[in-house]
């Protein structure tokens, strides 16, 4: 079997209609994945505090003007709130949470939008509230962290979540491996399901492996074609 480097994955054959299918890596544990994200977000709130603490003059800036270093901390900030947010939404689909607490479940999923708020937040009411700081400084870090927050706080939400309950029900209905395309959010049962006729490459493996790639949901079509009980299950009528 010949090595995908781009995608660390190895070929596991072709379709009638010469598509390439890839047998998708193990997504691996999901611990792993949430220690990454903890160790980021960390990271995230010390990029802020450090801000906090040249705003109140714990120390002085010498090597660049203030401005620049607080736009730097932001960025640096944003970055690693970004990055633990989808760490942490990966660790989500290989170990989803229970639905049986519907604000649990919510919160759980979107700790990231939580982390981004604490992240920015703050250090934005600090900036506007701060008198000793110029009016252009202000205005220009101000406005730096605003954005800095809606973009972080986007990136964070989970769009396509799916819970314990509906993760176990797909597994427990669908034993065979199924098939996805890089960048859709669907799973398919069959290589020759009319959704993936656009795409040229398939990657397969089981249900629990689609979900931890971010593959949530069951094609309709392909569930009408196996005659499946999608009961519990997520599933999406058009899409790949």
């Amino acid at each position: 079997m010949a090595e995908r480097k781009t995608h660390t994955v190895v070929s596991a054959g072709k379709t009638e209609a010469g598509q390439q299918i890839l047998q998708a890596n193990k997504a691996g544990s999901a611990t792993g994945y949430r220690v990454g994200a903890i160790v980021l977000w960390v990271l995230a709130i010390v990029a802020e505090l450090v801000a906090v603490f040249y705003l109140f003059g714990k120390f002085e800036m010498t090597f660049m003007p203030g401005l620049w270093f607080l736009i730097g901390l932001i960025v640096l900030d944003l970055v690693f709130v970004i990055i633990g947010s989808q760490l942490w939404k990966k660790a989500n689909h290989i170990k989803p949470a229970s639905k049986k607490n519907a604000f649990l479940f919510w919160l759980w999923n979107n700790m990231g939008v939580v982390v981004a708020c604490f992240a920015f937040f703050p250090l934005i009411i600090i900036m506007l509230t701060n008198k000793d700081l110029d009016k252009k400084t202000k205005t220009i870090a101000t406005i730096a962290a605003v954005v800095a927050l809606l973009i972080g706080g986007a990136a964070s939400i989970d769009y396509n979540p799916i819970s314990q309950e509906e993760q176990m029900a797909a597994g427990q209905a669908i034993t065979s491996n199924v098939y996805w395309t890089q960048f859709g959010k669907v799973y398919h049962t069959h290589e020759d399901c009319a959704h993936l006729n656009h795409t040229d490459t398939l990657y397969t493996e089981s249900v629990a492996e689609a979900i931890a790639a971010g593959k949530t949901r069951l094609c309709k079509t392909c569930a009408n074609r196996d005659s499946i009980d999608t009961t519990g299950i997520l599933t999406e009528e058009n899409a790949d």
